[in-house]
């Protein structure tokens, strides 16, 4: 899902409650101060973090969606509206000002650039439908998540 759609933090309660690693791909695509990893470099890091027996991923990062899904038994898509999306990530901005989040590398505070929010708005339109092409090509099932209240029951079937 888009910026704001709660990916790490469904990340961090399926790998809670199903005994799996948590792999937040924020950490490794940024260094501090915002720097990107060289892609060559992502490309390996990416190939490494799949290359594990068991784990809960999240994030985007398109350009490598055909290695995850290889290795993927299911992807889950929060398909969340874009102003619940938008009003979350401001959210978040306000929490972690001048602070990195949990999910993200150190060295990295939280910010929100007009960017990052014009990306979330134009998620549905540009991003969404090429995700959902990957999965299908893959033929990984998929799990579409639409609301938080579907987020809520479908973590309750999780033991």
């Amino acid at each position: 899902g888009s910026g704001g759609a709660g990916k790490s933090t469904l990340a961090r309660e399926v790998g809670a409650r199903l005994g799996l690693p948590v792999v937040h791909l924020d950490q490794h695509f940024w260094r501090a101060r915002w720097v990107e990893i060289p892609r060559d470099e992502w490309v390996e890091v990416v190939r490494a973090l799949v290359a594990e027996e068991r784990w809960v991923m999240d994030g985007n990062y398109s350009g490598q969606i055909d290695v995850r899904l290889a290795r993927a038994d299911a992807v889950v898509l929060l398909d969340l509206p874009r102003l619940l999306c938008l009003t979350r990530v401001l959210r978040r901005w306000w929490r972690y000002r001048g602070r990195s989040r949990p999910d993200m590398t150190p060295g990295c505070p939280e910010h929100v650039s007009v960017e990052f929010l014009r990306w979330i708005w134009t998620y549905p339109d540009r991003s969404r439908p090429k995700v959902l092409a990957a999965v299908r090509a893959a033929g990984v099932p998929l799990v579409r998540l639409r609301s938080p209240g579907s987020v809520d029951r479908w973590l309750a079937t999780l033991k």
